[in-house]
């Protein structure tokens, strides 16, 4: 991850895409590089000395980066870092998948507290997903029903819903129902997508102000809510694993 996003802000011709698409993708590349990778490095760090918390930053964001780089192998325009964009995907994929099967699940949700907020921490998780889940629907509906092309074009468009309504919809929502009933899995998957969501809220933010300044019409506009709901997501991690005992 580190390699390619370095990569990406250094040699910032490499991208090909439409100039809103390249700002996304300047985004992405300086929270990677600047936010993510530093997490991921600390949650292995903290994970090796047994802490639930690091254990959960780390599946997040290897979570992270199977969704992140999911919209650049399928998504942007054919370009040298390609395979990069392979092996970063398949990394992620694969240590995220070995990771939790070798988590004892029922062991990590024991630390944490009584008192966790688990119920406020659900409310937002469905909130989130069901809102993500009714937007692109709506979109999809008027584009088929009424004919109204999605602003950001047909393509775009089935990209990032086919991503979010397969990959963070579901995340969010079964596990907001399984935090909601205290399950075991409610902790790990909760973990795991609060954090995520809050770093690709992240993204948006940057690539929002990104594409401001590059004189993409609507970007900046986009800005203040994305900084919202990153503070949200921000806010609904720290009451999450606030309490996790050691």
């Amino acid at each position: 991850m580190a390699i390619q996003a370095a990569a990406g802000l250094l040699f910032q011709g490499v991208y090909r895409d439409v100039a809103w698409i390249k700002a996304a993708w300047f985004g992405n590349d300086i929270v990677t590089l600047l936010v993510v990778v530093p997490l991921l490095a600390a949650g292995l760090l903290l994970a090796a000395r047994g802490s639930v918390r690091g254990r959960l930053l780390w599946l997040a964001g290897l979570g992270y980066g199977v969704y992140n780089y999911g919209y650049y192998a399928l998504g942007a325009q054919l370009n040298v870092l390609f395979p990069l964009f392979i092996a970063a995907f398949v990394l992620s994929m694969w240590t995220l998948a070995v990771t939790l099967a070798a988590t004892d699940v029922q062991a990590l949700a024991a630390r944490f507290s009584g008192r966790t907020p688990v119920r406020s921490v659900a409310g937002y998780m469905v909130f989130t997903g069901v809102g993500l889940a009714l937007a692109w629907i709506a979109q999809w509906a008027a584009y088929v029903f009424g004919g109204t092309v999605p602003s950001i074009g047909e393509g775009p468009f089935r990209l990032v819903a086919a991503m979010d309504l397969s990959l963070m919809v579901p995340l969010f929502c079964v596990g907001a129902m399984l935090l909601w009933r205290k399950r075991s899995w409610g902790y790990v998957l909760g973990g795991i997508a609060i954090v995520q969501g809050a770093a690709y809220t992240l993204v948006l933010t940057i690539s929002s102000v990104i594409g401001g300044l590059r004189g993409v019409a609507g970007s900046m506009e986009q800005a203040p809510v994305w900084a919202v709901w990153t503070l949200a997501g921000v806010a609904a991690a720290v009451a999450l694993m606030w309490k996790v005992e050691r």
